[in-house]
């Protein structure tokens, strides 16, 4: 009962304290590349471990306007013809998570750690997206969850250390299958998102694993099992199950 009021009124206060953010205005170069805008953006600020750069894209910005831009007028909503198959839609919407979440992060002042701001950035920040506001909350859960891959997890970066490792290079239509089965495999062999001890037969995931529970067991019988579909080194199906707490400091580098 408690969980459900907090929910309520995280509900509450995010449609009555809404702040529209507004995107950045460019001179006539709203449309100039903004897929080689953004793939510009991912190989100039982001690191091979996933770090980002934010003091130097903040001294930067251009290339991430260009996209944040570009996202503002276009999306699968507002010209559905650019957009003709699940995978161009799905591609779109990763692509333009992490590009919100990443200018979410600069418009609110790099704050180090999310969570102190979590209702402010998940809720109640909304951002232009095809000509309609929507806040990252909505975006993730209304829009990019019910596509029904649960890989996309491990694909949607909110900029928290806790997160997936964010690629390099943008996420592609004609690549996504293989992309997103390749995000959840190296999720699940990295060590920080899943610790064995074998002593008490107990594997510790990422806090992922609980907070989007449901759409992993829509997939398989029980978490260790949709985690072994991933993984090298198999868990044993009888183990314990407990979560790492998830670390909402900013990933900067």
């Amino acid at each position: 009962m408690k969980k459900s009021l907090a929910i309520a009124a995280l509900s509450l206060c995010a449609w009555t304290c809404a702040v529209r953010v507004p995107p950045p205005r460019l001179t006539g170069q709203e449309n100039a590349a903004p897929d080689r805008a953004w793939a510009s953006v991912l190989s100039r600020f982001v690191d091979e471990k996933g770090r980002i750069d934010f003091a130097g894209m903040a001294k930067e910005p251009h290339d991430l306007e260009v996209y944040v831009a570009w996202l503002a007028k276009v999306s699968p909503v507002s010209q559905p013809g650019s957009f003709p198959t699940p995978e161009s839609r799905l591609a779109y919407d990763i692509n333009a998570y992490n590009a919100l979440a990443m200018y979410n992060t600069i418009t609110s002042g790099l704050p180090r750690d999310l969570n102190a701001v979590k209702v402010r950035f998940f809720y109640k920040n909304r951002f232009q997206l095809g000509g309609r506001d929507i806040s990252l909350y909505d975006f993730e859960n209304k829009v990019i969850r019910p596509f029904g891959d649960p890989r996309v997890h491990f694909a949607l970066n909110c900029m928290a250390r806790g997160c997936p490792r964010l690629p390099r290079e943008p996420f592609r239509a004609d690549l996504l299958d293989p992309e997103l089965e390749a995000c959840a495999q190296y999720f699940f062999n990295e060590d920080r998102n899943v610790k064995l001890d074998p002593d008490r037969k107990t594997v510790r995931l990422s806090q992922i694993l609980e907070f989007y529970s449901d759409d992993f067991l829509k997939k398989s019988p029980s978490l260790i099992a949709y985690v072994n579909k991933y993984r090298q080194d198999k868990i044993p199906d009888a183990w314990a199950v407990e979560f790492i707490p998830y670390d909402w400091q900013l990933n900067s580098q």
